[in-house]
């Protein structure tokens, strides 16, 4: 007798045991997930505090903008009612319909009077929303009469901006991402506009019809300003237009709206909208600028003028892919500090900067930049770094090199 339950109580103690270790696990997993749910909820408040809390579309500064937000709230009240509609139903006939409270099913399998409610309802409401929605449409092509037309191309991953009527007409300029480095690495704190702010904005005046030409030079880019509800695509090889007139003046920023690469997010837009004044004022300051920069083909380049100003070069169109120390992201983007191509021969490596290399990301630059700034960068990718080649490299170099 006693030696057959022992068997059963040892058995009891072990179950008890086991009990008891999964009690402490299951204690042990609940204190660990409360930790976990507790840190996470700190997480989201301590990042809600310090984020923006916009729900809305940015504020119009376009009639055509205005058009497109009215359009947009109307169609969110009409989206509103019918969601409101149409789960109050669902959720009266899971409630009031239920088998539990002896519902019986019904058993028509068609009714001409719902079937025609709910075809000719909705097509009221598509047609009731097309008429304002294609007359914005319209509105928003009609590219006629410009007062200032700019053609905007995209690079990876910068714009260029050539005006080509009115008083500016002539002028033009890369604008390129100017948040800094150490911004970008986390080595400093983010500014308050954090990858929305360029080195040369285009400039517009104020109440003035401004017809906006997209093309591109390498991928498909798209320009885009909410406020002015401008989004185009910039498609190379074809010309595309888009137009806005701005009533307000100020600084008014967009992004690069289409993948378009490694650092698509890198590219923004800004417009200054001023006022007539100043922007004859400004008008006249970059004719004057663009003058004194004028290229002298005569002019005899120092290797220290040349490394001042290619440095400068480099760090707004090269330092994104070969990065600043010269070291690269390879295999895309390989290093110059030692390569064959910067301390090769100088002719290959002019004609690369030039005419890029098809089927990989580098650019073609002999249409972005100057031959005094393909002379000078090329000139300080070799002899940066450990590239100590000592060559200097004359704008005439490159012009002879462009014509062959």
């Amino acid at each position: 007798m006693l030696c057959g339950t022992a068997p059963t109580l040892s058995g009891e103690r072990e179950k008890m045991a086991r009990h008891s270790n999964n009690d402490h696990d299951n204690k042990r997993l609940r204190t660990r997930f409360t930790g976990r749910l507790f840190a996470g909820l700190l997480g989201l408040l301590s990042g809600a505090a310090n984020a923006a809390w916009e729900l809305n579309l940015q504020e119009p500064v376009t009639a055509t903008a205005r058009r497109v937000y009215e359009l947009h709230s109307l169609l969110l009240w009409v989206i509103a009612v019918i969601f409101v509609g149409v789960f109050a139903v669902v959720a009266y006939s899971l409630v009031f319909h239920r088998k539990s409270k002896g519902h019986k099913p019904a058993t028509f399998h068609d009714n001409t009077a719902v079937e025609l409610a709910w075809t000719i309802v909705p097509t009221l409401i598509l047609i009731a929303i097309a008429f304002p929605a294609t007359s914005a449409l319209v509105d928003m092509r009609d590219t006629s009469q410009p007062d200032v037309t700019v053609k905007v191309t995209g690079y990876q991953w910068k714009w260029g901006y050539e005006y080509l009527t009115g008083d500016a007409a002539g002028i033009k300029y890369m604008s390129v991402l100017s948040t800094p480095r150490d911004q970008i690495e986390n080595k400093a704190p983010k500014g308050e506009h954090y990858l929305l702010e360029v080195d040369h904005p285009l400039v517009v005046p104020v109440g003035k019809k401004v017809r906006i030409l997209t093309t591109a030079n390498d991928v498909i880019h798209n320009w885009s300003v909410p406020a002015f509800a401008v989004k185009t695509d910039a498609v190379p090889g074809f010309l595309r237009d888009t137009w806005f007139r701005a009533e307000k003046e100020g600084t008014y920023r967009g992004q690069c709206s289409e993948l378009c690469g490694k650092d698509h997010g890198f590219m923004p837009v800004v417009v200054e909208v001023v006022s007539e004044e100043k922007y004859a004022a400004w008008v006249a300051d970059q004719k004057q600028q663009m003058a004194a920069v004028a290229e002298d083909p005569n002019k005899a380049w120092t290797l220290e003028e040349q490394v001042a100003l290619g440095e400068k070069i480099y760090t707004a169109n090269c330092a994104a892919c070969h990065q600043a120390n010269g070291e690269g992201l390879p295999p895309a983007f390989p290093a110059l500090n030692g390569s064959k191509i910067a301390t090769g021969p100088q002719q290959a490596h002019l004609e690369l900067v030039i005419n890029g290399k098809p089927g990989t990301a580098m650019a073609a630059f002999g249409g972005q930049l100057s031959d005094t700034d393909i002379a000078a960068v090329v000139a300080y990718e070799r002899n940066a770094w450990t590239n100590k080649l000592g060559e200097v490299i004359q704008p005439a170099d490159v012009k002879a090199l462009r014509g062959k």
